[in-house]
């Protein structure tokens, strides 16, 4: 068996998306984190001082969520800021984290029922709904698959149609019970427990956002593992350029977007998978089948405010499939874009970011509604 699991490190913190200085062209090396900044040329003599202050960032990296994780706040309260941040990713990974035994969602694991914390009670809300939405596809419950297929411990092996079977008998939010009054939860069915993998850190992303709102920061990058939001602007007034993975390629990207506050959070199955007599098998399971999907799409990558949704949705989306994917879009998309990579190598845009990408490798075909 050929096993090529998610490696976490400095080198390879590209996981899915890329933050760049500038769209530019392919051949704009990528490097490290992915975080190429030059200060503006066109400062004037009288703001040179205030806009040098503005530019100066505090960065910190750190491991937490099972991923690496850098932040990069500027301004005048850069340094207390960063703390704060800092703060809220170890607080939310020692209550969200399966690896962690005394985490909260671990010790419900263990024992199938408990009196929620707000914060958990609020994620398991938004992962409701998204489960009712997306008819099902994006699924917390599916955590006995994933240590089936050993993408949780990293003991890999293709589980039998049988073992699939059992463990299918333990998925699916409708075998919750959840009072969002009192935030008691508990599991119908013995064996049953969820993992926050597929939601997790665009939640927390959110909740650095608010942060980052509250203490009134003008400029910051946040990058969760390849989960990154562009906090309003860059320090030169610029928009920020994303950079996403090319699937074909890992170690270039496909496609470049332009944004500001906003979420870029890329789904696809070459960041987790192992290989066993030729045939690979990647980490997003399909909760019908309990295999791993497969949909026609390389990868989606979901462009929103809402860290949240755009984290839940590129796991579903990349479920559904091209098709039923651009469908959701066209009657879900208010708030949120979606660029997809088909397994023939088509890369499809959604009409509200047709203006901010570009690629120098592949054709973009917008989506309309």
């Amino acid at each position: 068996m050929n096993i090529v699991p998610r490696k976490i490190s400095h080198l390879l913190l590209l996981i899915t998306v890329m933050v760049l200085a500038s769209c530019g062209k392919q051949k704009d090396k990528i490097e490290g984190n992915g975080i190429l900044e030059t200060k503006s040329k066109e400062m004037s003599s009288q703001s040179k001082a205030s806009d040098l202050e503005k530019s100066e960032a505090s960065e910190s990296e750190i491991f937490a969520l099972d991923t690496a994780i850098t932040l990069k706040v500027y301004g005048s309260k850069r340094v207390e800021v960063l703390k704060k941040l800092e703060d809220k990713i170890n607080e939310l990974d020692d209550m969200l984290s399966t690896g962690k035994e005394t985490s909260e969602v671990s010790r419900l694991n263990r024992s199938g029922e408990a009196v929620l914390s707000p914060t958990m009670a609020n994620l398991i809300k938004r992962s409701k709904a998204i489960y009712n939405k997306t008819d099902g596809l994006f699924d917390i419950t599916i955590y006995p698959l994933m240590e089936l297929w050993g993408f949780s411990t990293k003991n890999y092996k293709v589980p039998s149609g049988k073992e699939i079977s059992e463990k299918l008998k333990l998925v699916g939010f409708d075998k919750i019970d959840f009072n969002e009054e009192t935030r008691k939860i508990s599991f119908k069915n013995k064996g049953m427990e969820i993992d926050f993998g597929g939601i997790g850190k665009g939640y927390i992303t959110d909740e650095l956002v608010k942060i980052l709102t509250d203490e009134k920061v003008e400029s910051a990058i946040i990058n969760l593992g390849g989960n990154v939001f562009g906090f309003r602007k860059k320090p030169d007034g610029s928009l920020w350029n994303i950079a996403i993975r090319d699937p074909n390629e890992p170690d270039k990207y496909m496609a470049a977007i332009r944004l500001e506050d906003s979420a870029v959070i890329t789904s696809g199955g070459y960041e987790r998978y192992f290989e066993e007599n030729g045939i690979i098998y990647h980490h997003i399971l399909d909760p019908r089948t309990g295999k791993p999907s497969d949909s026609g799409l390389k990868s989606v990558s979901i462009i929103s405010k809402d860290g949240t949704l755009a984290d839940a949705l590129s796991t579903s989306l990349f479920i559904m499939g091209e098709e039923k994917a651009i469908g959701y879009w066209k009657e879900n998309g208010n708030d949120f874009d979606i660029l997809l990579m088909t397994k023939d190598n088509r890369l499809l845009v959604s009409e509200g970011i047709k203006d901010k990408i570009i690629s120098d490798n592949y054709k973009i075909e917008v989506i309309n509604k």
